[in-house]
């Protein structure tokens, strides 16, 4: 890629596996959910405002929120009590671990029965195909889906947000550097989608541009470290402190960009996929045209 290409789409930003039986959605919003938030992180989360946003999303300091360390290596408390420790800093007050790595335990009615009680789920960092292999087509899958639908909110954070799209980037168990791996079925809570995350901070943003030709069917949304999109039903609103990228291939920006940037305030809507500023409200982005990429 050029240094051309890059000045395009930084000029744009300044103005702006396991299981048989796949879990089925039970909402009717086209990509996200129909009555639930979810709030897709793109790792790095430093930021105490995010995380009481997502507080606040699960109904305030007094909702029930479970913390999902499964994409982490071990198993150990140690994994978990720091970001344990920031969601009670951050004001909330009743915060319970879920965790397994068995998925029989993970499709039991014991299990789920916490989650039926919860407002909020957050799932941490780590390698998502942990998380895959541990609840993908399992009862705790279906019961996260009803969470949504009774209005509840999901919250992921790099793993954790990958994990929440219908197709999985980055998870090959080899490695997280192989974009299409051994692992690329997401749980679809926000379908149509891959996720990528820590997109600046890494310098991965040329990384979903090769998934997109491959898969162009998909909307690729990179988030950048403490940033995040809050999606409800097919439309989503970016917060944080850094950019969220789309690649898009039905759209090119400049003379040949194939990704452009969202900044915090700015709006998408996934089903028109179009993106639209915060003031002058609905002003769409400039510079964005229709047209498919050229190979």
């Amino acid at each position: 890629m050029t240094k051309r290409f890059i000045l395009i789409a930084v000029s744009l930003s300044a103005t702006i596996s396991a299981g048989a039986q796949p879990v089925q959605p039970r909402d009717t919003a086209e990509f996200g959910p129909a009555h639930g938030t979810l709030m897709i992180i793109g790792g790095g989360l430093r930021s105490e405002a995010l995380r009481k946003r997502f507080i606040s999303l699960a109904g305030g300091p007094e909702a029930l929120i479970l913390l999902v360390p499964t994409a982490a290596e071990g198993d150990d408390s140690g994994e978990y009590w720091q970001s344990l420790r920031d969601l009670e800093d951050a004001g909330a007050r009743h915060v319970k671990v879920l965790h397994t790595r068995d998925r029989k335990q993970a499709d039991s009615e014991a299990f789920v029965d916490p989650i039926k009680q919860a407002a909020g789920v957050f799932i941490m960092g780590g390698r998502h195909w942990r998380l895959a292999d541990a609840y993908l087509n399992t009862r705790t899958h279906r019961e996260l889906f009803a969470l949504l639908e009774r209005g509840g909110v999901i919250a992921g954070t790099s793993a954790g947000a990958t994990i929440q799209g219908s197709f999985m980037v980055r998870g090959d168990t080899k490695g997280n550097e192989t974009m299409i791996g051994d692992h690329v079925e997401g749980m679809g809570f926000l379908k149509g989608v891959t996720i990528d995350q820590h997109v600046l901070r890494r310098n991965r943003q040329f990384d979903l541009i090769p998934v997109i030709e491959a898969h162009p069917e998909l909307l690729g949304i990179g988030i950048d470290e403490d940033t995040a999109i809050v999606v409800r039903r097919d439309r989503f609103e970016v917060i944080g402190s850094s950019y969220v990228l789309i690649y898009d291939s039905t759209r090119v920006t400049g003379a040949g960009g194939q990704f452009y940037f969202l900044a915090p305030g700015d709006r998408y809507n996934l089903k028109t996929r179009e993106a639209e500023r915060p003031q002058p409200r609905g002003t769409p982005l400039e510079r964005v045209a229709k047209q498919p990429w050229k190979k």
